[in-house]
């Protein structure tokens, strides 16, 4: 049976992680110091923005990152809840439309992605496509509509003309990718650079270019930021050769196309 809202709920707080970069907070009482960006963002990036955020931080030691990961509706809740924030980076533009009133005006599509199936290890199940995933009794595990990952998933399968019923409705790609990982599914729709993060823990089956999707993740600086013209910068450097190199290392495209 699909999930309730409550689990997906749930599974959303127990996704929330803080990053911060040893040595990088201010000190308390206000005293003076490099000025500390609070980037909210998406969980896929987890792994390349803890990279990233050593490397500003050496080529721009007057700056200093926080990062907080979660889906991207609940980094956009954080920011309606007027949670403070420097920078918003998103896994589409529909969730960076839905924060457009807390936002300035100017976004960029810092990189790109697109969509695997994932599967358990060796692919037990013999899944070789997407056509597959409409077999009776097989588990599937789809992100919601409301987040990224579902709505882009959704569109899959709607160029591929297929019907899935899948099993569970998650609240983003890595709590999809979480679902294969313990066994509860046999199958679920992933970013590519997430399925990569899973290492031996699942296997992968491509989808066709053809029938495949390109996921945009834009950034944009907080309107409320404190450090404005610092959180712009930073949204810049993410276009930067410097940063694209780590995108692509961590599997994502580079250089981004422009946005």
């Amino acid at each position: 049976m699909p999930d309730f809202p409550g689990r997906r709920r749930l599974r959303a707080s127990t996704l929330l992680t803080v990053l911060v970069l040893p040595g990088v907070l201010t000190g308390c009482g206000g005293s003076p110091g490099p000025a500390t960006l609070t980037v909210l963002a998406t969980s896929s990036l987890t792994e390349v923005f803890g990279e990233m955020g050593t490397a500003y931080h050496q080529e721009h030691p007057g700056v200093k990152l926080r990062f907080v990961f979660g889906d991207s509706p609940e980094m956009v809740d954080r920011l309606s809840d007027h949670t403070p924030g420097d920078v918003l980076v998103t896994a589409d533009r529909a969730s960076m439309d839905d924060a457009a009133e807390y936002l300035t005006g100017r976004r960029s599509i810092v990189t790109h992605d697109s969509l695997t199936i994932a599967v358990g290890p060796g692919n037990p199940r013999r899944i070789r496509s997407l056509y597959d995933l409409t077999r009776p009794g097989l588990r599937v595990a789809v992100g919601a509509g409301t987040v990224p990952v579902g709505r882009y998933t959704r569109q899959v399968f709607a160029k591929a003309g297929l019907s899935v019923r899948w099993n569970s409705e998650e609240i983003g790609a890595r709590a999809v990718l979480d679902r294969i990982r313990s066994g509860e599914a046999d199958a679920g729709i992933v970013y590519i650079t997430d399925l990569r993060s899973a290492g031996v823990a699942a296997s992968s089956v491509p989808i066709p270019a053809d029938l495949n999707v390109t996921a945009a993740f834009p950034a944009a600086t907080v309107r409320d930021s404190e450090h404005e013209a610092e959180a712009d910068a930073f949204v810049s450097w993410l276009l930067a050769p410097a940063a694209q190199k780590l995108f692509h290392k961590y599997g994502f495209p580079s250089p981004a196309p422009p946005s």
